[in-house]
């Protein structure tokens, strides 16, 4: 069973006031009401630049993040810029890559038979390499990925200095020795018949970075963690292989690694008995509306045959997740490996990833998961 922190205010006012950087903020929490300000662009704005994520992120990057920071029709053609990139884990290549470098991660974890920490040395080397096969770039690029570890936009100086150096020397590279990667097609891109500006380019690739690190790390942690203390779903999926995609959906659903999201409201604004300012946030509560009853029966329980599923754990309306098809099939992918290498999972040790409010305390994730693998 998984805890559901917003349970008591979702039923009772559908909304929870949360203080973040002095701002309370009201999170909407009903599934319903978070899909239609995920929709209404006008009303609920994403034109804001560095106050989409929350907290907000003046201090840790200096550049508006794209498409994500932006509202249609600019968001559209934005959008259409790197789409080609992020339709890649749907063509045989990519999907053989990731598949490969499960299995072979798998194979290397069950011969050593000793411990193996998932979140370092297992989940964050999947999300690096990956992100290169999505990028399409060599693969050696990961090792750079990996030694910035999980806290690369929150670095020893509480900025994101590290990162923002690697994106500018991969544009200057690209434009020495232009090559078919992602790199290069920003800077052969143009957005309203004129080339991007450096910050434009920046903020593309900040995103790109941003948007799939803590997250896949989370859900493949999550994952392993719920198979260990309950081997009979794993089982279960052994039986039924079938159910693989159905399973990744509710997996999805259930550890929502990103919480929540920020609106601007232009105007002031009126929700659910909260009065939002003129230039005032709200915050789409995603992990809350994945748990509605209203919606979910039994939300709690994770329930790997569950359909229809209509969590919104990638968003929902003009900003659907532009990653949604590389985080699904690292999932399958690391499903299909544990069916196929895994008998058992035992856990060693674990702490779990507190995400800490003063209006709510949620586990998500792990900052630390110590497992021993057992082959078939």
């Amino acid at each position: 069973m998984q805890n559901d922190p917003f349970q008591e205010a979702r039923e009772k006012k559908g909304t929870l006031k949360c203080p973040f950087q002095g701002e309370e903020i009201p999170m909407l929490l009903r599934h319903a009401d978070v899909r239609a300000a995920a929709k209404d662009w006008q009303t609920f704005s994403s034109d804001a630049p560095f106050r989409v994520p929350i907290p907000s992120e003046e201090e840790l990057r200096t550049m508006r993040q794209l498409p994500i920071e932006t509202n249609p029709p600019e968001h559209t053609e934005y959008r259409q810029i790197i789409e080609p990139f992020f339709k890649r884990p749907k063509t045989p290549e990519v999907i053989s890559k990731v598949q490969t470098l499960i299995n072979d991660l798998f194979e290397k974890a069950l011969a050593s038979k000793g411990p193996l920490e998932i979140v370092h040395q297992f989940a964050l080397p999947i999300q690096s390499r990956a992100l290169t096969y999505l990028l399409d770039v060599p693969e050696s690029e990961a090792d750079t990925y990996i030694e910035w570890g999980i806290h690369v936009f929150h670095d020893e100086n509480g900025n994101g200095s590290k990162l923002e150096d690697y994106l500018a020397f991969s544009l200057k590279r690209a434009e020495k020795d232009p090559a078919k990667d992602f790199f290069s097609a920003l800077n052969k891109a143009t957005f309203q018949n004129r080339i991007l500006t450096h910050e434009e380019k920046m903020g593309f690739a900040n995103l790109t970075f941003a948007g799939g690190r803590d997250t896949i790390i989370h859900s493949i942690s999550s994952i392993i963690a719920h198979f260990g203390q309950h081997p009979e779903d794993l089982q279960s999926l052994r039986d039924n292989p079938k159910g693989l995609v159905i399973a990744g959906e509710e997996f999805f659903r259930a550890f929502m690694p990103l919480t929540h999201i920020g609106r601007v409201c232009p105007i002031e604004t009126k929700i659910r008995g909260n009065k939002i300012p003129p230039g005032g946030r709200v915050s789409l509560g995603w992990a809350a509306a994945n748990f509605d009853p209203e919606v979910f029966d039994e939300p709690e329980k994770i329930d790997l045959t569950r359909k229809p599923n209509p969590h919104v754990s990638f968003g929902f309306g003009t900003h659907l997740c532009l990653g949604a098809p590389h985080a699904r099939l690292i999932i399958r992918s690391l499903l299909e490996a544990l069916v196929k290498n895994v008998a058992t999972i035992e856990i060693l040790e674990a702490t779990s990833h507190v995400e800490e409010n003063l209006a709510y305390s949620r586990e998500n994730g792990f900052d630390k998961l110590m497992v021993r693998f057992l082959g078939q």
